[in-house]
């Protein structure tokens, strides 16, 4: 099983794309923000630091080729051409046959439904393409707003684990949604 994918996923207002060196402006933009990073593992990033992360991706594979590879695309608005944010899929190590989604936005670009919009095609992947039995997100319990995007996309919460991460010199609830391959059959026909 291999996965590459197009140049562009296009949804109703969105391409996601794999990343290029003329994205460095825009995703520093959103990744030095205190206020992006609130619930995430990294604190607000460099210049350098973004840089190297770009790198990172540009570098790495942009395919799905096994369990255990992640594939990152940048998030761009078709109307102003402008790269908002990321998602994520990573194909989980293992024979349990599932993956896990995330995604990062521009916090000019919240409550647009550009989150659930730019999510929703690695449902897709995951389902089609990798076959896969299930699909989680795993969020800070924190973070409602994500909580919602998972909402919408047709997750369930799942668990809610108390106290069981410590990030940035506290300890964190984690939440994790989740939808299996025959919920999202039933709801996306």
């Amino acid at each position: 099983m291999v996965f590459v994918p197009p140049d562009k996923i296009e949804t109703d207002r969105l391409w996601l794309r794999p990343f290029t060196h003329s994205d460095l402006d825009e995703l520093y933009d959103v990744r030095s923000r205190p206020e992006v990073n609130t619930y995430l593992y990294s604190e607000a990033l460099t210049r350098d630091e973004v840089k190297a992360k770009l790198d990172e991706r540009i570098a790495k594979m942009s395919r799905l080729t096994q369990p255990g590879d992640s594939m990152l695309l940048a998030v761009v608005r078709k109307d102003t051409g402008a790269m908002v944010g990321d998602v994520n899929i990573e194909w989980l190590p293992g024979s349990h046959q599932q993956a896990e989604i995330g995604y990062v936005l521009h916090p000019d670009h919240y409550g647009q439904g550009f989150a659930t919009e730019a999510a929703r095609p690695l449902l897709r992947i995951a389902f089609e393409e990798l076959k896969v039995h299930r699909v989680i997100g795993r969020l800070d319990a924190r973070n409602v707003a994500s909580g919602r995007v998972l909402a919408k996309l047709g997750m369930r919460q799942e668990a809610h684990f108390h106290e069981n991460e410590y990030v940035k010199g506290e300890w964190v609830d984690e939440v994790v949604y989740a939808v299996l391959a025959r919920e999202w059959k039933a709801s996306a026909g």
